[in-house]
């Protein structure tokens, strides 16, 4: 028995940590030169992998955290094919579009919200633009069920995408109408059919805790009925609360939020429930079938994270296409400009559509590098850590040590002579076992956060 009562003082605001420095950091000091000499300078051995961001919904749900666009006018999607083409086309005069690319993934907003024929148009030029997908290239997209027909299914099966990602959140009617997403079940089963049908034999489907009128039960409902459809991956995220930034969730009561105990209790009752049903929990909220490469990565200590969560897919440099998308490389982030009209305005002039980014520091690399193995592997090996980056890691890190003390006493993690080990109770907690690294996070007083809590 876990009494998680006395966890809830962990509930405080904390990133996710999908980079390192977060995006708060990043400033327009990083401009379309600093990227265009990072393009120049970077190893052509380097693999690629690409994001394309599709950022149309035809209206809001009231949970979601993502750069959107609401609309139903057919004449904005294509005026947006339009540019991401030309864009595509001035990336290809500064980057070496030749190097292999190991991954691709299409994010939103709703890419299925593209007509059939739109989407192939949109991977058609991206193909052109990048000739060389690797073999076991992992091609994914985002999908809404509500969205998705068996042509939609041809034309991504025809680009060549292996993995289809279904949001679902929760299928409670209470929950769904809250907030404003009504999906029955049967359409999310419907289209995970026509995907089996077509071969693709990576299914993640994705789930929300923490959402308004949510309980322990309600959600152990969902979720019984998820795994009926033997989804091969299942991401099952804390619901991150800003309504700071998005103006749509300022609709919810928040006295109908489950509090941190229960929300810990949800998701120590989910763990369980599908480590019984044969999945393994793989980085903070992400379940697969222990055949799962995920699952695979994370025993053999080579699970990444970047922007779209956890991947087998290290060592690439990631290029953002798209409105408000974001790249890296080995010592940067890019982000591309976040309203439509300023991003056409630089395509307009012939320019990459930079808005702002980072140059990473020596001390950013090493903090990166720590930060992300706790995160992906529950786990940091001290002295590959001080052979990788010739450092003693007890002196370079002795604060950080200091206020880990608290959690070994709670035994939420195990620090031994070379290894710092997480509990099974502390991957619940990671994101706060990796706070104490963030030498950005201890500058700004805990009130000042602008991040969703952590539990």
């Amino acid at each position: 028995m876990i009494d998680f009562k006395k966890f809830e003082k962990y509930s405080k605001p904390g990133p996710r940590y999908t980079s390192y420095p977060t995006a708060p950091e990043f400033h327009t000091n990083f401009t379309e030169a600093d990227l265009i000499q990072r393009y120049k300078t970077q190893s052509s051995q380097r693999p690629l992998s690409l994001y394309i961001h599709i950022p149309f919904c035809r209206s809001a749900c009231y949970f979601c955290g993502c750069n959107v666009i609401f609309t139903s006018k057919e004449d904005k999607k294509t005026r947006y094919i339009e540019y991401l083409k030309q864009e595509l086309a001035i990336l290809a005069t500064h980057l070496d579009t030749s190097r292999t690319v190991t991954q691709m993934h299409f994010g939103g907003g709703t890419p299925t919200f593209l007509s059939p024929e739109q989407l192939d148009d949109v991977i058609t030029t991206i193909k052109q633009t990048f000739p060389n997908f690797a073999d076991d290239a992992e091609i994914s997209c985002e999908v809404d069920p509500r969205y998705f027909t068996v042509e939609h299914m041809n034309v991504l099966k025809k680009g060549g995408t292996n993995r289809l990602s279904f949001g679902v959140q929760d299928i409670n009617q209470q929950v769904q109408e809250t907030i404003h997403r009504i999906q029955p079940f049967e359409t999310t089963a419907n289209v995970v059919k026509i995907a089996r049908e077509a071969g693709i034999n990576s299914v993640n489907i994705d789930l929300i805790y923490g959402l308004p009128y949510q309980t322990k039960e309600s959600f152990r409902k969902t979720i019984e009925q998820i795994v009926t459809l033997n989804p091969d991956r299942l991401a099952v995220f804390n619901y991150a609360h800003v309504p700071w930034m998005m103006k749509t969730q300022r609709k919810f009561d928040e006295t109908t939020f489950a509090p941190p105990a229960t929300k810990l209790e949800i998701l120590k009752d989910t763990i369980e429930f599908f480590t019984s049903s044969g999945y393994k929990m793989v980085g903070m909220d992400h379940f697969a079938k222990p055949d799962d490469e995920l699952f695979m990565a994370i025993e053999k200590g080579e699970l990444h994270r970047n922007f779209q969560g956890y991947t087998t897919k290290g060592g690439a440099d990631l290029i953002g296409i798209g409105v408000t998308s974001i790249g890296d490389g080995v010592d940067y982030y890019v982000q591309n400009f976040k309203t439509l009209e300023e991003y056409e305005n630089a395509i307009d002039t012939g320019h990459l559509p930079v808005f702002k980014g980072y140059s990473l520091s020596d001390d950013d690399i090493l903090r990166q590098y720590v930060i992300m193995e706790l995160m992906s592997n529950f786990a940091l090996d001290m002295q590959k850590v001080e052979s990788k980056f010739g450092i003693v890691f007890r002196e370079y890190f002795a604060d950080a040590l200091s206020m880990l003390k608290e959690f070994e006493d709670a035994e939420l993690i195990t620090i031994s002579e070379n290894k710092i080990e997480v509990s099974q109770t502390g991957t619940m907690l990671i994101r706060n076992i990796a706070m104490p690294f963030d030498a950005y996070l201890h500058k700004i007083p805990e009130d000042k956060r602008r991040f969703s809590k952590t539990i």
